[in-house]
């Protein structure tokens, strides 16, 4: 696709509803609709609507859009308990579009509407509301765009969207804290409990910040808080990541005797690929290509990551091949107008390489990295405010769930995050990766338990033992 149709099949993916000539400023209001995707199998009640607000709150020229939701009744209701409104991660994912398969998921149905309603938002900006910021033809990690051409085109349809007449100064967590306090608002909801996992946390702290009306306890599954950086030091806990991996790998006795000597060797490799693209089987491969691979993957299939970095290191690049044919799962423009607000304005592009001079894996992540500056310095967000890049300071009580894990969230910024906020719980588990709830019985009861009663300590005994061994899948 070149580049000028995908931009005309980005602006032309605002429908009507949300583009249509400017309508006077209103009240928020909710209105039923049809539930997208196959709920066959799915045994709870699903109720779908969307909530009908305006983009530019306080100005009575703006446009109205729509924030998609589904409202999913608890199995067996505890009387006394709110629902939990489910925040996702990205910024640009999506809850909506996999809902039904989360609902017919065993493990999920361990907490998920279990014994309270779940409400389910795709956040303004993405999934199936409307507009969705959705930048087709282009890709997009949390490394950054992989290559120029793709941030080149990110900023391309980000003013393609701007010309329609999108506010993007409108998408951002502030926001998204208000849609929730309206969604609240219009379902006569007088309390809530919040679910968040990955960015989504990052979500719930601006509610905690800015909205805090009526929530009553707050899950942090994963959490990024906001005085977080993105991409300063970003490479590093990357790095970090795979060397916890590799060294649990170290003293697994078959994992070591199948991938001896594994942190040298990735270097080695690194440092090819650093020095210029790799042409392999007819393909040619960049080093933001192997970088995006080893933040997804450690991320997420930690388990696997030593068998599939032999493979690389002995020169088969399937998981890496396989990584870039599944990389647009954001929607790029919504992930892009959440960073420049509130992330890049507070981080110097420059220092994004500091650090890294002796760390040829973490040096992998540089360049994309740094165009996410780019990207943020040629599009308008609005007023920036240093309030987004201050710790929280709540009594809401809150129950953290960091992974031992994860390079996009690693524990050390859940246990300093955690101090201000007065009475919260902080459950760290070892071998887990990110979204500890995904993978972790005990995570999961204690999301349950904790709902029914934030104000008691969480059921520790479940938790595997700090020392205790990884398994990983060698075939």
């Amino acid at each position: 696709m070149s580049r000028l149709s995908w931009i005309a099949a980005a602006a032309g993916a605002l429908t009507l509803t949300a583009l249509g000539s400017a309508a006077h400023a209103a009240a928020p209001r909710f209105e039923k609709t049809a539930c997208v995707g196959d709920y066959k199998g799915v045994d709870l009640k699903v109720q779908c609507g969307a909530l009908i607000v305006d983009e530019t709150r306080g100005d009575p020229k703006t446009r109205r859009i729509k924030v998609a939701v589904a409202i999913v009744k608890a199995a067996q209701p505890k009387a006394g308990l709110p629902p939990v409104v489910y925040l996702h991660g990205g910024p640009g994912g999506s809850a909506l579009k996999s809902l039904p398969r989360l609902l017919k998921s065993k493990t999920s149905r361990e907490f998920i509407a279990a014994d309270q309603d779940w409400i389910f938002i795709d956040q303004r900006g993405g999934g199936l509301s409307d507009p969705n910021l959705d930048c087709p033809g282009t890709n997009l990690t949390d490394a950054g765009p992989p290559s120029q051409k793709d941030a080149d085109g990110i900023v391309a349809c980000l003013k393609a969207f701007q010309a329609k007449g999108v506010n993007l100064s409108r998408y951002n967590a502030v926001e998204v804290a208000k849609d929730v306090q309206d969604l609240r608002q219009v379902l006569k909801l007088p309390l809530i409990d919040l679910y968040g996992g990955s960015y989504g946390t990052r979500i719930e702290a601006a509610i905690q910040t800015h909205a805090p009306q009526g929530v009553r306890a707050v899950v942090q599954d994963s959490p990024w808080p906001p005085e977080a950086d993105w991409t300063v030091g970003g490479p590093a806990m990357v790095s970090s990541s795979i060397d916890i991996v590799m060294a649990k790998c170290a003293v697994v006795a078959e994992c070591a005797k199948r991938y001896p000597d594994l942190k040298a060797k990735l270097a080695v490799v690194a440092e090819r690929w650093l020095a210029g693209p790799q042409t392999i089987n007819g393909k040619t491969y960049t080093a933001d290509d192997l970088g995006g691979y080893l933040m997804d993957a450690s991320y997420f299939t930690a388990g696997v990551l030593p068998r599939d970095l032999w493979k690389i290191i002995q020169g088969d690049v399937s998981p890496v091949a396989d990584f870039i044919e599944s990389r647009d799962y954001y929607s790029e423009g919504q992930f892009m107008t959440h960073l420049c607000k509130e992330e890049i304005p507070f981080e110097a592009r420059a220092d994004v390489a500091k650090g890294t001079e002796n760390d040829p894996v973490a040096r992998l992540m540089v360049v994309s990295m740094q165009r996410i500056h780019d990207v943020c310095k040629a599009i308008d967000v609005g007023a920036i405010s240093q309030v987004e890049q201050q710790p929280v300071k709540t009594a809401i009580p809150t129950l953290f769930l960091a992974a031992e894990i994860d390079p996009g969230c690693p524990p050390e910024l859940t246990k300093a995050a955690s101090k201000g906020y007065q009475g919260s719980q902080v459950v760290i588990v070892t071998n887990a990766t990110h979204g500890v709830s995904r993978n972790s019985p005990c995570a999961r009861k204690a999301i349950r338990n904790f709902f029914q009663d934030p104000t008691k300590p969480v059921d520790r005994s479940c938790l595997p033992a700090a020392d205790t061994p990884m398994t990983f899948t060698y075939e």
